[in-house]
Formats: structure tokens, C-alpha cells, sequence
């Protein structure tokens, strides 16, 4: 990574997850308000950036409250010399180019399937694949899943480089939200 152009700095406390899932070593980060209006939109949004000096790059989740949240694995609170309950100093900036994002195996099948589909999707922009995957990948239960699944191709099958109806910023809807804090 090189140098970044720092848009954003501040110090913020790093906190446990209630809820970590099958891995418990990370930590996460709710950016400042100030920070995220920093930050080209609500949605995911991928920075580069420093935590402790250590540099690193991330997708920012939006936290439902017009701001966003930062994961922070095990391996970079080690680089970065913290551990939860520390405050961390961290310096943020957009990319320059958001990067393509991880297209789930399931949706790539449905993707293959509709060839009207797949051609309207290669040619969407970057942030609108962003949205539609976050979109799909948000669903609660499986068969939510597969039905936004099934829609996303119809969508794109007609037309549609969007995905309608959906805030990915969760601030409408409450969607999305920041990890819950666990005790030190």
C-alpha cells in the first residue's frame, strides 16, 4: 500500500463483539460521525488507512446510524500492538478505486443460469454489484436468500442496474447495525 491521502483522523476505543461468532480474536471500531461524513457514501465502503501506524485495507459496514463500523482482526491488533479496550489512533481515507467485490458461489450459479442476467451485471458499475451482493448477502434466512436471489436476476434480466428498494446504509430500515459491545 502506499502513502494514503488521510481524509479522516481520530481515536476511538476498540471493543469486543457480544456476539463473535465461530472467531472470537477480533475486535471492531465505530467510526465518529464526522469521520464517515468523510466517506463518499453511507453503504459499504472500502478505505485504506492506519490503525496504530500499522497500514491496512478494509470494507467499512454501515451501522444504520448514517455512519460505519470497522472490523479489526486478530492479525492486524497484532500488527498494530492492541488489544480490545485500548484506544486506537486511526487515519482513514476512501480508495480511489473501489475494488471488486466477492461474488457469493450461489449467486454466481443463478448468474450463469440467466445469460440476460449475467450481461446486464458485467455491466454494472463496481458500487452497484456492491449493492446488489449486500443486498443478497443481508438476508436473515436462507430462503429470503434465495429468493433475493431470484429477484436480483429477474432485476438485472430486465434491465435493472440497481438494486430497487434497498438502503444500503440500513438508516431507513435498520438493517444494518454495528456489532453489539461485550464486556472488556
Amino acid at each position: 500500500m502506499t502513502t494514503i491521502d488521510v481524509k479522516s483522523r481520530f481515536e476511538a476505543k476498540l471493543l469486543r463483539p457480544a456476539k463473535p461468532g465461530d472467531d472470537k480474536s477480533w475486535a471492531f471500531v465505530v467510526l465518529p460521525k464526522e469521520a464517515s461524513d468523510q466517506l463518499p457514501r453511507r453503504g459499504r465502503t472500502t478505505v485504506e488507512g492506519t490503525i496504530n501506524g500499522q497500514p491496512f485495507q478494509a470494507t467499512l459496514e454501515p451501522d444504520g446510524q448514517l455512519s460505519h463500523w470497522l472490523q479489526v482482526s486478530s492479525a492486524l491488533l497484532d500488527a498494530a500492538g492492541a488489544v480490545v479496550g485500548d484506544i486506537v489512533t486511526l487515519e482513514l481515507a476512501p480508495v480511489k478505486k473501489e475494488p471488486e467485490p466477492d461474488v457469493p458461489a450461489d449467486f454466481q450459479e443463478a448468474l450463469a443460469a440467466a445469460p440476460e442476467a449475467r450481461t446486464v451485471w458485467i455491466d454494472t458499475t463496481t458500487l452497484a454489484r456492491v449493492d446488489w451482493i449486500h443486498w443478497i448477502t443481508s438476508a436473515k434466512q436462507l430462503k429470503t436468500r434465495a429468493k433475493r436471489i431470484a429477484d436480483a436476476c429477474d432485476m438485472l434480466a430486465s434491465g435493472k442496474k440497481h438494486v430497487c428498494c434497498f438502503d444500503p446504509s440500513g438508516y431507513y430500515s435498520k438493517a444494518f447495525r454495528a456489532p453489539e459491545a461485550g464486556s472488556l
